[in-house]
C-alpha cells in the first residue's frame, strides 16, 4: 500500500499509484513540518477506472445475501478494531485533533460498522393487501447500484463508516472521494476492507482534489447515488449535477447551532456543555455549538462562568496529553476563522477572550487559533449568521423563550440545537418550536448515537436522513410486487 510514504488509490482491488502520475503532501497541521506522506493527486482517468470497477462487481454484490455482505463488514469491523491506535494516530496527525478524540472517533467507525453489518438480517419489504383475492402484492429493496461517497476532513473515519456501511449492507459498490488533507487516514481505512476479503470492485477510492474527483462524481452516468458532506456551497453544485441527471443525492451541509440557556438552568452544566460542544475539535463539527442565547437575568454570571473557563484551555499538539484544543485542519480554515473574528469585531461584538494566533513559540509552526468568545452580538451580524467551522462563541441575551426560539431560528440553517432548563413547558415548547433535524435538551448541540437518524433541515441538508435505520430510505430503491399465480 506504500512505497516511502506513498499512499495509493485503491481501484478494483489492487493499490496503484495515479494516471495523472502526481502526489501531494498531507501536512501536520500542528507542525507543518512534519510530513504524513504523500497521497495521489488524480484525476479523471482514475475515477473512470475506480467506477468501471465498481460498476463491474455490482452485479455479484447485490446477489450475496444481506447476511454474506454483513459479514464483511463484521471483519472489516473487527480489522479496524486491531488498527484503532495506528488509526487514531494518523488522524491525529492529518487533522489536528486530540489523540483521545481521535480514539472515539475511531472506536464509533468499530460500532457502526458492526451494526451496519446486524442490518443485513433485517427486513427490506412489506405484504400489501390486494384488492384481489388471487394476487399478492409486497415491496421489496433494491440496491441504487454504483455509490459515489465524498467525505470532509473533519471526521475521516465515522462520517465515511456512516456512508461506506449502509452503502455496502445494502448491495450497493462505492466509490469514495475522502478530503485530500485526511486521505492517508481514509487509505488505512480501506486497507480493513481489503483485508477482510471484499471483492474487487465494491469499494474503491480515489484521492485528489474536490474539482475534478468530487465533480467528477457528481457527472458520472455510470454513479446511481451521490452522498456527500461538506459545505453548503459545494453539496448545492453537487445536488444540482446530480438533478440535471436524475441521480439520487444525499448532502448534509453547514450548521448555526444555537445553545439557549434559560435562567433556570444548571449553569455549570451548560458552561461546560457549550465549550465542549463548540470548541472540542476547534469548532470544526457541522453540529458545534456557534451561538449562545442567554436569559438575561443569568447573563452575566453565565458569561464570567464561560470566559474564565475558556481562558483555562490548552492548545497544543494532539499527542500531548494535557492539550484540550488542537489547530485549525489547514492554512485556508485558519485563515477563514481569522476572518469571521475580523468581521464581529469591525461589526461591533466586543471581544471577552481568544480572537487570534497564539503567541506560545510552540505553537508558531502550526494553523492554531485562540478559543474565541464574543459578547454584544447581534442576530443580523455575520458571526451570528454565517457558519464559521472554527473556535468562535457569540453571545446573545434574550428575556423569553419565544424570543429565543425566535433568535436561534432566525438563520438559513436548521442541523441542531439544544436546551439548558428545567422547565417541562420551556423544553415542549423548544421540541415543537426549534426548525432543526437534532434538538437536545440539557446536552450539548454536538453528538447524535449512530443508531439514531441524522440530518438537518432548511439549507443544512437535503432533508434526507443518514445513519440508523433511516439510512436505508436513501441507499436504496422501493420496488412494488404484484404476483398473480
Amino acid at each position: 500500500m506504500t512505497i516511502e510514504q506513498t499512499y495509493l488509490n485503491y481501484i478494483d482491488g489492487k493499490w496503484s499509484p495515479s494516471v495523472t502520475g502526481r502526489v501531494t503532501a498531507s501536512l501536520n497541521p500542528a507542525d507543518t513540518k512534519d510530513i504524513v506522506g504523500y497521497v495521489q493527486d488524480s484525476g479523471e482517468a482514475d475515477l473512470e477506472l475506480a467506477v468501471s470497477a465498481a460498476n463491474r462487481a455490482k452485479g455479484a454484490w447485490r446477489k450475496l445475501s444481506g447476511a454474506a455482505r454483513g459479514d464483511y463488514l463484521f471483519k472489516a469491523a473487527n480489522l479496524l478494531e486491531a488498527r484503532l491506535a495506528d488509526i487514531a494516530e494518523t488522524m491525529m496527525r492529518e487533522m489536528g485533533k486530540t489523540l483521545a478524540e481521535c480514539k472515539g472517533e475511531t472506536a464509533r467507525g468499530v460500532a457502526i460498522l458492526r451494526y451496519y453489518a446486524g442490518e443485513g438480517m433485517r427486513k427490506i419489504g412489506d405484504v400489501i393487501p390486494s384488492t384481489d383475492n388471487e394476487a399478492m402484492m409486497f415491496t421489496t429493496r433494491v440496491p441504487l447500484g454504483v455509490v459515489g461517497v465524498i467525505t470532509p476532513w473533519n471526521f475521516p473515519v465515522a462520517i465515511p463508516m456512516w456512508k461506506m456501511a449502509p452503502a455496502l449492507i445494502y448491495g450497493n459498490t462505492v466509490v469514495i472521494k475522502p478530503a485530500i488533507e485526511t486521505s492517508i487516514t481514509a487509505a488505512k481505512l480501506l486497507a480493513c476492507f481489503e483485508e477482510a476479503g471484499l471483492p474487487p470492485g465494491v469499494v474503491n477510492m480515489v484521492t485528489g482534489d474536490g474539482a475534478t474527483i468530487g465533480g467528477g462524481i457528481a457527472r458520472h452516468p455510470d454513479i446511481q447515488g451521490i452522498t456527500f458532506t461538506g459545505s453548503n456551497k459545494v453539496g448545492k453544485q453537487i445536488g444540482q449535477t446530480a438533478l440535471s441527471r436524475g441521480a439520487k443525492y444525499q448532502l448534509e451541509m453547514g450548521g448555526k447551532n444555537p445553545l439557549i440557556v434559560a435562567e433556570d438552568a444548571n449553569l455549570d452544566l451548560a458552561v461546560e456543555a457549550a465549550i465542549s460542544g463548540g470548541l472540542k475539535s476547534t469548532g470544526q463539527k457541522c453540529t458545534a455549538t456557534s451561538r449562545i442565547l442567554v436569559q438575561a437575568s443569568v447573563y452575566e454570571i453565565f458569561r464570567a462562568k464561560l470566559v474564565d473557563q475558556v481562558k483555562r484551555l490548552k492548545l497544543g499538539n494532539g499527542n500531548d496529553s494535557a492539550t484540550w484544543m488542537g489547530p485549525c485542519a489547514n492554512e485556508r480554515q485558519r485563515d477563514t476563522v481569522l476572518s469571521y473574528i475580523d468581521k464581529g469585531i469591525a461589526e461591533g461584538a466586543s471581544l471577552l477572550c481568544g480572537g487570534g494566533v497564539p503567541a506560545d513559540e510552540e505553537l508558531k509552526s502550526g494553523y492554531y487559533v485562540q478559543p474565541t468568545v464574543f459578547d454584544g452580538v447581534t442576530s443580523k451580524m455575520t458571526i451570528a449568521q454565517e457558519e464559521i467551522f472554527g473556535p468562535v462563541l457569540a453571545l446573545i441575551p434574550f428575556n423569553d423563550l419565544e424570543e429565543a426560539i425566535s433568535l436561534a431560528n432566525d438563520v438559513e440553517y436548521g442541523l441542531s440545537a439544544s436546551i439548558f432548563t428545567q422547565n417541562i413547558g420551556n423544553i415542549l415548547a423548544f421540541i415543537a418550536d426549534m426548525d432543526a433535524g437534532l434538538v437536545r435538551i440539557n446536552a450539548e448541540t454536538a453528538g447524535v448515537e449512530l443508531q439514531a437518524p441524522f440530518g438537518g433541515m432548511k439549507q443544512s441538508s437535503s432533508h434526507s436522513r443518514e445513519q440508523g435505520q433511516a439510512a436505508i430510505e436513501f441507499f436504496t430503491s422501493i420496488k412494488t410486487v404484484f404476483l398473480k399465480a
